[in-house]
């Protein structure tokens, strides 16, 4: 079960004993979940006007980091194609996979300083995601334009005779080639109608030359045949030839242009095995940097909803649970047991007025419990973005 619940109660006379007292009801008497403490610094509180509006714009980065999370990884599972059972090692954070990470959880002083104000640690995420989805925009089209030419050009190469590529199929010797008069067209016969081709193709017009038409080769469908003619009379043999089902294709034989054909596949092919490396590189640094940023986001609206909820002095718990799956239920009555008292609201709604607002703290409308909650889904392969 990838979710997770992430709550904070206020401090009992310790915060150590607000921990004490919630894991041996949930947790050790009752085996309803496994709980870790989870590690918020002392961050600068700023006033409660800074607060009430921060709260809501983190719950948009929350949304929007998630979201750009989720994407990488889909991505990632795309460019890996057939490796794509691959996905789940390859989807690390801080070179932790995703469980112990958020279990473990320690903030990033490096890269969050705590001396910054809650606004700057947002906008510092804010930026750097942001700077991460662009990215992720500009390296996926270029990559999936390459792949794309590429499996054009190879269904042309299995494709069926109307549309697949004739140059490996045809030879120089199946053609009339710098005569100033004739010229060799190619024609797409339906297989059922290859007896009407052999008996009637010398008088579909004049100016054919007899005798002059080849099998080249044959598929479920069609057959490809060529023709020799005086160039005078090709647009009337093309109209003619449509009449009686056979399709001429646009076809003139150039061993350069054959040749940069070929070439062209091979550049194609070893073009997306030199990006696939470096991309796959980046996609994996890149996914650990958006879901590193996510889980401080959710750390930051921990903070802020604590002391928001809670108060000041800055005093309360913050708890990540991992749920047992059937469990669920029986753990949020005894939460309920052990915060009810918290809220008035939500000690009389037993913890499941599902869409009440409250002005000004920024849950709008999504679960509200007595104790500060969010839940964490780290499943990054089956949830769609």
């Amino acid at each position: 079960m990838a979710e997770y619940w992430l709550i904070s109660a206020p401090g009992d006379k310790t915060m150590q004993q607000t921990w004490e007292t919630m894991n041996n009801v949930t947790s050790k008497q009752n085996n309803l979940c496994e709980n870790f403490k989870f590690h918020i610094p002392d961050l600068k509180v700023g006033t409660l006007d800074q607060l009430v509006g921060l709260s809501d714009d983190l719950g948009k980065l929350d949304a929007y980091v998630e979201q750009t999370t989720r994407k990488i990884s889909a991505y990632l599972g795309d460019v890996l194609e057939d490796q794509r059972d691959k996905l789940y090692e390859n989807l690390l954070a801080n070179n932790n996979d995703l469980t112990s990470y958020i279990t473990r959880f320690q903030w990033d002083l490096a890269k969050y300083p705590t001396k910054q104000s809650l606004r700057n640690i947002a906008d510092i995420i804010s930026k750097q995601v942001g700077q991460i989805d662009a990215d992720l925009k500009t390296k996926s089209a270029a990559y999936n334009n390459l792949k794309g030419n590429l499996q054009n050009l190879e269904k042309k190469q299995t494709g069926s005779l109307l549309t697949r590529n004739l140059a490996d199929l045809v030879k120089k010797e199946h053609f009339i080639l710098d005569s100033e008069y004739l010229t060799t067209l190619l024609v797409i016969v339906p297989k059922a109608n290859i007896n009407d081709w052999n008996a009637h193709y010398e008088k579909i017009t004049d100016m054919i030359v007899p005798r002059s038409s080849q099998l080249i080769m044959q598929d479920s469908d069609y057959a490809l045949v060529n023709v020799t003619l005086f160039k005078k009379v090709v647009d009337e043999f093309k109209l003619h030839a449509r009449e009686r089902k056979f399709v001429v294709r646009e076809f003139v034989y150039n061993e350069e242009e054959l040749a940069a054909g070929k070439n062209e596949i091979t550049k194609l092919v070893t073009d997306k095995k030199k990006q696939f490396g470096p991309l796959v590189r980046w996609l994996k640094v890149n996914f650990s940097e958006c879901f590193c940023a996510w889980i401080h986001v959710k750390a930051l609206r921990v903070f802020v909803e604590s002391v928001l909820r809670y108060g000041l002095p800055v005093n309360f718990q913050a708890i990540l649970i991992h749920p047992n799956k059937k469990s669920t239920k029986r753990l949020r009555d005894v939460l309920q047991q052990l915060y009810g008292h918290l809220d008035g609201s939500g000690s009389s709604a037993g913890g499941n007025a599902d869409n009440v607002d409250i002005p000004g703290l920024g849950f709008g409308q999504s679960e509200y419990f007595p104790y500060v909650y969010y839940k964490l889904n780290i499943d990054m392969i089956e949830t769609k973005v």
